[in-house]
């Protein structure tokens, strides 16, 4: 006898459970009007026989597929070097699975893979998408639009006017279903530099992460409203790795090698600065001090000297984003905020002492 001969149907639960065939299907499929005795037999019945319903005719009864499409708008080297990913991953994960939903991971290579992620979430493969590492360049936000499928983003919406998919996202943000998760980037960064400054540091340089993205460009803005009057040249733009912090300490050093403070972008970023700082013989944090965001722990803690840096909440981030989707697939989404705007969700962040700083 084969497997699928030998699974347990509907009819054989709704036998064993005494009620019938519509019944169990209601129950199965998370339906009204079963009186509680009946539900609590018909769930007897699934488990005495082991009986697990078929993904596809179920999704024809509740019109949902138990999957949410989780989109990275980064190549696969990246994502998986940098443990950022996979905390949020894990958020999501964690989120998910307690509500009995599978997640489906994809990534962008280039401007193919975009079509093809387009092209997957239009063709009603899942009930909604987690999007998050966006560009200002990125056509993804009009693709999804067009996909029509309900989404989540992963950081404030702050696309250009000339991006690819501009358009269609500039009427996509005044439509209420847009939501999104953030963390306070711009107040974590003032209170970085605030922590420099009161330790009497006066020579205070940025390194950047990419200003294509809204994240970097909001802890910049945080460490220009302390340092309004700063040097243009303490300010060096990097893209959030350790390689790009070792080639943006270089460049620090070079321009300005009396600096005695860094505020990096991130943590990954950080650790770069770090290992050039020992390479030219300085002492962290007694001729330079460091601090970065994120607080990943495999990072900060790993420092020589750990790392003091802005706390970020990475995998609640993730969680709350997947919450967020699925209570709007249920009907039970948040209102949307005065004039029609995207509906945020900032979470704070909280400075961590360390050796550092």
């Amino acid at each position: 006898m084969t497997e699928t001969a030998s699974r347990p149907t509907l009819e054989a639960v709704a036998a064993r459970a005494g009620v019938s065939r519509a019944t169990v299907s209601r129950v199965v499929n998370g339906g009204d009007g079963v009186r509680e005795p009946l539900a609590e037999r018909v769930r007897q019945a699934v488990e005495e026989l082991g009986y697990v319903p078929n993904q596809a005719a179920r999704s024809l009864v509740t019109k949902r597929h138990d999957a949410v499409a989780v989109v990275i708008a980064e190549p696969e080297p990246r994502v998986f070097a940098d443990p950022f990913f996979a905390r949020q991953l894990r958020g999501i994960s964690k989120e998910l699975t307690a509500h009995d939903s599978q997640l489906v991971l994809l990534l962008t290579e280039g401007r193919d893979d975009h079509a093809r992620v387009g092209r997957y979430l239009a063709g009603g493969h899942v009930d909604g998408a987690l999007v998050f590492s966006l560009h200002l360049d990125d056509p993804l936000p009009g693709l999804i639009r067009r996909a029509g499928v309900p989404t989540v983003f992963g950081g404030r919406p702050g696309w250009s006017d000339d991006a690819p998919g501009a358009a269609d996202f500039a009427r996509t943000a005044q439509n209420p279903e847009v939501v999104y998760v953030d963390s306070d980037n711009r107040g974590g960064a003032r209170e970085a530099v605030r922590y420099l400054v009161g330790l009497g540091r006066t020579r205070i340089g940025h390194i950047t992460g990419a200003l294509d993205q809204t994240s970097a460009v909001d802890r910049l803005d945080g460490f220009r409203d302390v340092m309004a009057d700063a040097d243009p040249r303490l300010i060096v733009e990097s893209d959030f790795t350790p390689a790009g912090g070792e080639r943006a300490m270089r460049e620090l050093l070079d321009r300005c090698p009396d600096l005695d403070a860094v505020f990096a972008a991130n943590d990954l970023t950080a650790s770069g600065a770090l290992r050039v700082l020992r390479e030219r013989g300085l002492r962290v944090p007694d001729d330079v001090a460091v601090v970065g965001f994120d607080d990943m722990l495999s990072v900060a803690e790993q420092t020589e000297p750990p790392l003091t840096t802005v706390r970020q909440d990475i995998e609640e981030m993730g969680r709350l984003m997947a919450r967020l989707l699925l209570r709007g697939l249920d009907g039970h989404g948040a209102e949307a905020g005065a004039g029609g705007a995207p509906r945020g969700v900032v979470l704070p962040t909280t400075l961590v002492r360390r050796a550092s700083a």
